[in-house]
């Protein structure tokens, strides 16, 4: 009869009640049935394989959520560099050119801030924007709109010979109207212009020139600090400002000051003529409101911008400054002001036609 029995192996086992495992109904079989020591280790060890089997899925899965943030972040910044770069190509090579207009208007070219090759205001810049406004055949005159305190007396004088040869040429006028200020160097570039314009509360003039340090000798003196400057040449180190100036060097200094106000006094003479004053005070470094400007023949006209248009019979105005690359001022700001830290000497002139 035994051979007779069926095969049974395969429901042979534990009996599995409702929410348990076939592990746990397995355990539970061995321990009722007594089971050995050694069954009882074997059943720990595969409870720690297992609960090391879901670790280790634990930190394989945040490993991947790690690396897919990394890659989102690394695509993000990649992009974000892109469009940056993109900005600036569109800025230096599409938005920097003022787009071609055919209908009759004012080429306007902006002087603002101080005038320094660092500048927004540099020689290059403001050239670049007078020759692009000259050469436009629609554009019945150049207007130099300005609101400046002045600046470097070389970058005045490259702009200014710049509109003394443009004039030369005669084919369109141009134009100068002074916002709120246009003292020293941007009227030394304002006195080129074919006529001059400003507001009744402008201040123009300013003609002179300014050099500014300090004497600090007996400061350092006093706090115990000891100044080490090397140079060859008796008067190379003249202008430092922890030590003392000779009285001929003082002199002499100010012979390079009067020299170049001479140089300033002629530009103004040249450009403006017979209109000029014989006010004895117009070359001594006064500034005087517009009003003012037009008693003394500095300037020929009280009027605005979009009055010079309305005048001319002009209604529409172009903006002919090369647009600026923001990139570029970051970094010549940034390196600037890391050359003022570590005490580097800076391009700029100690010269000033600037009204402080």
């Amino acid at each position: 009869m035994s051979d007779d029995k069926p095969d049974d192996r395969w429901t042979q086992g534990p009996e599995i009640k409702p929410g348990e495992t076939p592990r746990q109904a397995a355990a539970g079989s061995g321990a009722s049935s007594g089971e050995d020591a050694e069954t009882l280790r074997e059943r720990q060890r595969l409870a720690q394989v297992e609960m090391l089997d879901r670790w280790v899925g634990g930190v394989l899965a945040e490993q991947r959520r790690s690396r897919r943030w990394t890659l989102f972040f690394r695509f993000f910044f990649a992009a974000l560099i892109l469009a940056s770069l993109g900005t600036t190509l569109y800025g230096v090579f599409v938005a920097g050119q003022p787009a071609a207009i055919t209908e009759r208007h004012l080429g306007v070219v902006e002087v603002k801030g101080v005038i320094d090759s660092e500048s927004p205001a540099s020689a290059e810049r403001i050239i670049e924007g007078l020759n692009r406004a000259w050469e436009a055949e629609s554009a019945a005159a150049v207007v130099l709109h300005i609101d400046s305190p002045g600046g470097s007396p070389v970058q005045s004088q490259r702009i200014y010979e710049e509109i003394r040869r443009l004039g030369e040429q005669g084919d369109k006028p141009i134009y100068a109207v002074i916002e709120d200020i246009g003292a020293s160097g941007a009227y030394y570039i304002a006195a080129a212009a074919d006529e001059i314009y400003a507001a009744p509360a402008s201040l123009v003039g300013s003609i002179g020139v300014i050099f500014a340090s300090f004497g600090l000798e007996e400061a350092i003196e006093r706090l115990g600090v000891e100044r080490r400057v090397f140079a060859a040449g008796d008067n190379k180190a003249f202008l430092d400002p922890f030590s003392t100036i000779a009285p001929e060097q003082a002199r002499f200094w100010q012979e390079v000051l009067e020299t170049t106000h001479w140089q300033f006094i002629e530009a103004v003479r040249e450009g403006r003529g017979e209109r000029l004053g014989d006010d004895p005070r117009l070359f001594s470094g006064l500034v005087w409101s517009g009003e003012q400007g037009v008693e003394l023949g500095l300037v020929d006209g009280l009027q605005s911008l979009d009055g010079l248009a309305r005048e001319m019979g002009i209604e529409r105005m172009q903006d002919y400054t090369p647009r600026l690359d923001p990139f570029e001022r970051l970094t010549r700001h940034f390196g600037r002001v890391a050359a003022e830290w570590v005490g580097l000497p800076t391009t700029q002139s100690p010269l000033r036609y600037q009204l402080n």
